[in-house]
């Protein structure tokens, strides 16, 4: 039985569990214990459309501090997995439980998010990017920033909202981790593709989920960008847990901690990195198929 698995099946918040560490060189090390429980754990998962499973009876785990990846072929269930997680789609079997963050862990917070709406969960805790960078481009960054900050929503409030220092603070923070302060002043629209995305990244933070879900965040990006927003991605994941969809295999193998193999709606391997891209069901499927670029394997 896998780790993970015995984690969904037979939770109990004082027991040691293992959580994958991640070190500069960006090399897996040996599992260690840690009495950490998942923030949240997915429970035998499926979701059907007209007679079609896109996801079947999936269950996995989600930990602080984690940057967990979901990778596969086209149609093998990863964004379906994040649609489920955020609300977006209902499955049709299982549950999505959040546990809340590490120092809610011991109070035994169990909250099933497939019975709550999607603006119910964002304010649960949850951020999720999408592709295509959705901001605010005739405004600058600083604006954009300013009006994602956590409780300012109505149209009202934002005409006539005025950050705190404290609140500009946090924002300068954010868009250092994100390497963008330097632009805050800047108009949006003048960004480059991997900017833009870092920019979206930022607006989720402000926000302080506990959970940020990212689909395809590199995609478009050139190998610069890319490393970039690997970099940045380990520095959020210091704060916040990080569920990952994406097609660039090196790009996985040097930013996961977990990664979550599907094919065909079900786990085909789940573990770290290498463990993964070395497993031959994961080379027969992807050698065969020829869906992944830059796989590496």
């Amino acid at each position: 039985m896998s780790l993970k698995k015995a984690i969904i099946d037979a939770f109990t918040p004082e027991g040691p569990i293992k959580m994958p560490m991640h070190n500069e060189g960006y090399v897996m090390e040996k599992p260690k214990e840690y009495k950490i429980p998942p923030v949240v754990t997915i429970n035998h998962i499926s979701v059907e459309f007209d007679g079609f499973k896109a996801v079947n009876d999936v269950s996995t785990a989600i930990f602080p501090h984690e940057v967990h990846f979901f990778i596969g072929p086209n149609g093998a269930g990863k964004t379906t997995m994040l649609d489920i997680i955020c609300g977006k789609t209902k499955p049709s079997e299982g549950s999505v439980v959040f546990h809340g963050n590490p120092l809610m862990a011991g109070l035994g917070v169990n909250i099933n998010l497939t019975e709550m709406r999607e603006f119910e969960i964002i304010n649960l805790g949850f951020g999720r990017k999408f592709q295509a960078p959705s901001i605010y481009k005739s405004l600058t960054i600083y604006e954009n920033m300013e009006l994602s900050l956590k409780g300012n929503k109505g149209v009202f409030s934002s005409l006539f909202f005025k950050a705190t220092e404290e609140q500009k603070n946090f924002i300068d923070t954010i868009l250092t981790n994100v390497e963008l302060i330097d632009k805050k002043n800047e108009k949006a629209s003048g960004l480059s593709h991997g900017q833009k995305q870092w920019l979206e990244i930022a607006m989720l933070l402000v926000q302080e989920p506990e959970v940020l879900l990212l689909d395809e965040p590199v995609a478009g990006m050139g190998k610069p960008e890319t490393e970039r927003t690997g970099r940045i991605i380990r520095n959020i994941a210091k704060k916040h847990a990080v569920v990952v969809v994406e097609h660039d295999m090196e790009f996985v193998r040097k930013v996961a901690d977990t990664v979550t193999v599907m094919h065909e709606g079900k786990i085909l391997v789940e573990g770290t990195p290498a463990e993964c891209l070395a497993d031959e069901k994961v080379k027969a499927v992807y050698l065969g198929r020829g869906k992944f670029h830059k796989s590496g394997i």
